[in-house]
């Protein structure tokens, strides 16, 4: 029975790499399909977005409880996945292809379930940190119930801090680990579930390095506006995977800089 056995579990291994991929896909598609079903709230997706484009602010502003708060940190982690989990898909792939050419006693890493919850950990943190912002926010009434900006003076100063963050030394330093995998997988390599983990966690805190100043656009735009969620989706998995995601980063940083100066002085 053993022997009948060993050929089934090689060919699930040598196909972990589909397997793997085929995870990322449904958990990035059950995401997506949850903010366009509305993320709980009361408007799809789709309405959330058309008022937010036509610039109407249809809804009235939430009073914060307990159970709103947890929802809107769970709109927030889900559309963190949606969004950074497609461009952070190669390095995940890359952990799971060394292990699966690597002997079972002498594996570099951990479970990739155990990187990726790292990943998730990361992003969380940033969506607590998110969600205190909106609460802020929409406490001095400086965006609406639309959860978009509704200050002239608050757009230019996210478009300009957005801009300039894309030329400092710290979003370049973030994104090289994101563009180059096989130097972080290499320099930060920790054996164990435990170790995985942590490195999951490390790698996720440098993908919000490279975009956690592009994620503050989405109370520009709205936070459930999914064309502006979709477009920074799109950004970036340009910046971390195009041959020339450098300078993309700088294009788009000097033309957020100069939309946010032209409202600053319109």
């Amino acid at each position: 029975m053993g022997d009948s056995e060993t050929p089934t579990l090689e060919r699930i291994l040598h196909n972990d790499r589909k397997i793997v991929l085929s995870t990322l896909i449904v958990v990035v598609l059950a995401a997506w399909a949850w903010l366009l079903a509305g993320a709980g709230m009361d408007m799809s997706g789709f309405e959330m977005t058309r008022h937010n484009l036509m610039g109407m602010d249809m809804m009235t502003p939430a009073t914060w409880t307990f159970p709103y708060a947890i929802l809107m940190f769970t709109m927030w982690w889900i559309m963190m996945i949606a969004m950074m989990l497609p461009s952070a898909s190669p390095v995940i792939l890359l952990a799971a292809g060394i292990n699966r050419r690597s002997d079972a006693d002498t594996q570099p890493f951990g479970s990739v379930a155990a990187f990726v919850l790292g990943y998730l950990l990361s992003w969380a943190g940033f969506s607590l940190a998110a969600v205190a912002a909106q609460w802020s926010l929409e406490k001095s009434q400086l965006i609406n119930g639309m959860m978009q900006s509704s200050s002239k003076f608050l757009t230019a100063i996210i478009l300009i801090a957005a801009g300039a963050w894309q030329f400092t030394p710290w979003k370049h330093s973030c994104l090289r680990h994101c563009r180059g995998p096989v130097e972080f997988l290499t320099r930060y390599r920790r054996p164990g579930n435990s170790g995985a983990l942590a490195m999951g966690m490390r790698h996720g805190l440098y993908c919000l390095g490279c975009c956690w100043f592009l994620m503050a656009l989405l109370f520009v735009g709205g936070v459930m506006n999914l064309a502006w969620v979709a477009g920074i989706a799109l950004y970036v998995w340009i910046e971390k995977a195009a041959p020339a995601g450098m300078w993309v980063s700088r294009l788009v940083g000097a033309s957020l800089v100069a939309s946010g100066a032209l409202i600053l002085t319109a």
